[in-house]
């Protein structure tokens, strides 16, 4: 029997321990049953991550990154951009996807095989799970934006190089700043320790609302911070955890008010 899309959206909702589709959708600010409430705005004792003195590869992204206008300029200059060896490696570069103004934007950390095949962010399994929990809190995917912190896939999924990090996260925040979301979503430890300067555990800090800042674009906007699809896909029991950050960006969502 052909599975509708409502139909993947009530299996994401069942993983999560809700079974009425109806009532789900009328708990846009409630914790799930049996599951602490992790609170939704608090202050992270962590340290700030110290930033490095910046590189002549970070230098140049930063040269080339302000220098874009527009998305479609940015593109461009990431794809011939030279400066960061994963490049090499990869089989193209993969650029964010959703319109600019989107009340979303969400990042993950790299492309996977799937990703660096098609140049689209989040196609595989764990993207189409990210569909389905968008789906669960009235998002479509076209409705937010997706990307993530490396537009280029590291050879065998390896962890990037600092300087290999420094040089992508001068496109992210450029990119992030040419969106201008209200609300910033990174999915995963490596995501959260670039949006947001925290180097902790992310069952630790998820859930919660800080703000992500970038002074050099002048650049504000709500951040939390939760699981990977592909942790999810990995250890389904956390799903329960994931369904109480997805109602809290959707009670966001609804106090936060769309740009005049």
């Amino acid at each position: 029997m052909t599975q509708t899309p409502r139909d993947h959206i009530v299996r994401f909702l069942e993983d999560c321990g809700i079974t009425d589709l109806y009532l789900a959708n009328q708990q846009a600010a409630a914790s799930v049953p049996d599951v602490a409430p992790t609170p939704l705005t608090t202050r992270s004792t962590e340290p700030l991550i110290s930033a490095p003195e910046p590189s002549d590869s970070v230098m140049t992204a930063r040269e080339v990154a302000r220098s874009a206008p527009n998305l479609t300029a940015l593109h461009a200059a990431i794809a011939a951009f030279e400066g960061c060896p994963l490049k090499a490696s990869a089989t193209q570069a993969v650029f964010g996807a959703g319109p600019v103004g989107a009340p979303v934007m969400i990042v993950g950390e790299a492309p996977g095989r799937d990703e660096d095949r098609e140049g689209v962010p989040f196609v595989g399994r764990s993207g189409q799970l990210l569909t389905k929990m968008l789906a669960a809190i009235g998002l479509a995917r076209t409705d937010v934006y997706v990307t993530n912190v490396l537009p280029w896939r590291p050879p065998a999924n390896r962890t990037p190089t600092p300087a290999e990090a420094a040089t992508c996260e001068v496109f992210l925040r450029r990119e992030i700043a040419l969106v201008r979301p209200r609300l910033v979503v990174a999915l995963g430890r490596p995501a959260m320790k670039t949006l947001f300067g925290i180097d902790a555990s992310i069952m630790r800090e998820r859930g919660r609302w800080r703000t992500y800042n970038d002074p050099d674009e002048s650049f504000t906007a709500d951040g939390l911070a939760t699981f990977h699809p592909a942790y999810l896909l990995r250890t389904p029991a956390e799903k329960r955890r994931a369904w109480q950050d997805l109602l809290a960006i959707k009670a966001k969502l609804a106090d936060t008010p769309g740009p005049a």
